[in-house]
């Protein structure tokens, strides 16, 4: 039995290189363009400052840098849809001025930089002021994503296995109520990083209130507020017997869905009703199996264990492909190809994780259908050997949960091919209409497009329907048709659109302003592959 041992030993040192190669902590969302350009040498004075991004964002911090190097804070913007649009200071001086920004993106996940330009020369020695993450706020954002999932899917687990599996014996009762415990434990720790994370302060600040409300307003607090409620159910289940017991574990399982899929790479991936109800999934089936391990552990000691073992087993398969398919999706959707396994440390931090279930899975498969079989009949024997294995695969899952915490500073590979392909845009202006149109990103695969619609006269122009047609007819591609949705700030969405292939595309508007008047307007746009 060494070569477990050894296995672990190098998955151990790949998870700890993993963990090296994630750097600072980053989200999904990227600046993707700004104005004045980096770098940019501008004349006179800019009387708006605009920094448009990949994803929908939340201002945070905004600072202009100037030549003298003293920072002056930026209140008075404007927020439209994914553009942020800065007032300047009227009285800039000439030289080198960095425009210092942090927000939030939409996953809850924090990322700042700067922009640098010139007014009339760059300054002679001019630089940007370097900042550093705090290593103490890193460990704790680990810390607290681990112990937050072991609360949620082991603790959870093991309580709505006890209200709809079996009675927990006197000795599990215990751990899955420490479990809980630990869990809710970090809740705190792991609200009070994120808002340290979130303003980029060290752990001296733990004591400010921003600190607290940077981090309940982020999408992260909404994990928390659904994490804190499925905690309480769940101690209130262990307590509770009978129907009322099950209802409400059945409720702290589904709220642990819930909880993990209100934040996180995943969540804010498109299509989100796909992701979201993926991570729903896939938290919910991987609690119901982690879950499971300790009572079993404890439930193999008695001998009125079958039953309990038999029922498990029934449903267990089901549970597991549950977890596998759900997590198949949220993969595909994340990596979008093969290369970013090996060429990122998102898909090495992936290959570990898929190395401890592989190993797990083993375990599993030769428990369902090698020892369970035999318990019935040799129950001492074969209990002592089940329960080992359960010891094993209960070490495997806090080594796939302290894995998964890695992922908080490693965005995926979607969010960087996005980053990189910038927006493709067109202006079509008629005599009785015009429109902004922005394909974001501008690259082939998943996209969405943003419509801004004015009349000819660059005034408000209103409209009932509008009605997206992209085709390639040189490509061979016929024309894709989606209706585009009105958004809050006024622009017309397409979401959920796939762009088969690069080249370019013939964009056609069809427009009803009333039900007698249609306006079309066509252009073209480069998609790159």
């Amino acid at each position: 039995m060494r070569w477990p041992l050894r296995l672990l030993f190098v998955l151990s040192c790949a998870l700890a290189v993993a963990a090296a190669m994630t750097g600072r902590a980053t989200a999904h969302a990227a600046l993707i363009a700004a104005s004045p350009a980096d770098g940019a040498v501008v004349t006179n004075v800019p009387a708006l400052l605009t920094l448009s991004f990949s994803e929908p964002v939340s201002p945070l911090i905004l600072k202009l840098i100037g030549p003298d190097g003293a920072p002056r804070t930026l209140d008075r913007f404007v927020l439209k849809d994914r553009t942020l649009m800065i007032e300047s200071p009227a009285d800039l001086s000439a030289g080198t001025h960095a425009l210092s920004w942090r927000i939030i993106s939409e996953d809850g996940h924090p990322v700042g930089g700067a922009v640098v330009f010139s007014i009339g020369a760059p300054s002679n020695g001019s630089r940007m002021p370097a900042t550093a993450a705090d290593p103490a706020v890193r460990t704790a954002l680990w810390l607290g994503k681990v112990g937050l999932y072991l609360g949620l899917l082991m603790g959870l687990g093991g309580a709505t296995f006890a209200a709809w599996v079996g009675p927990l014996p006197r000795d599990a009762r215990r751990p899955v109520g420490l479990f809980i415990l630990l869990g809710s434990a970090a809740l705190p720790l792991a609200l009070a990083a994120q808002g340290l994370d979130v303003l980029d302060r060290s752990v001296e600040s733990l004591g400010e209130a921003a600190v607290w409300r940077a981090a309940a307003g982020s999408s992260f607090g909404r994990t928390a507020l659904a994490a804190a409620v499925a905690f309480l159910l769940g101690l209130t289940s262990l307590v509770v017997r009978g129907r009322t017991g099950q209802v409400l574990a059945g409720a702290a399982l589904m709220t642990v869905g819930a909880a993990l899929a209100a934040s996180g790479h995943a969540s804010a991936a498109s299509p989100q009703w796909l992701m979201r109800a993926a991570v729903f999934v896939h938290a919910t089936s991987v609690s119901a199996w982690a879950g499971a391990l300790m009572p079993l552990f404890f439930a193999l000691r008695e001998p009125d264990a079958v039953p309990m073992l038999r029922q498990f087993s029934r449903w267990i398969p089901v549970v597991v492909g549950f977890a596998l398919a759900s997590g198949g999706i949220l993969a595909a959707v994340q990596l979008e190809r093969p290369a970013p396994l090996i060429s990122t440390g998102y898909g090495w931090v992936l290959l570990i994780k898929l190395a401890w279930v592989t190993v797990l899975l083993g375990l599993a498969a030769v428990n369902r259908y090698r020892l369970t079989p035999l318990v019935q009949f040799h129950t001492g024997v074969v209990a002592k050997t089940m329960r080992r294995m359960i010891a094993a695969e209960t070490l495997l899952v806090f080594l796939v949960l302290g894995t998964v915490a890695i992922w908080r500073f490693t965005p995926p590979p979607r969010a960087s091919l996005n980053a990189a392909a910038p927006p493709a845009s067109v202006h079509i202006h008629a005599a009785k209409a015009m429109a902004d149109i922005r394909v974001s990103p501008g690259r082939a695969g998943p996209a969405s497009i943003t419509i801004s619609l004015l009349d000819g006269e660059f005034g408000p122009l209103a409209v009932k329907e509008v009605r997206c047609v992209m085709s390639n007819l040189s490509a061979g591609v016929e024309p894709i048709e989606r209706q585009a949705i009105r958004s809050n700030d006024g622009n017309w969405q397409v979401e959920s659109l796939a762009i088969p292939i690069g080249g370019r595309w013939t964009i056609e508007l069809e427009i009803l302003v009333s039900d007698f008047e249609m306006i079309r307007l066509t252009d073209t746009v480069e998609i790159k592959p």
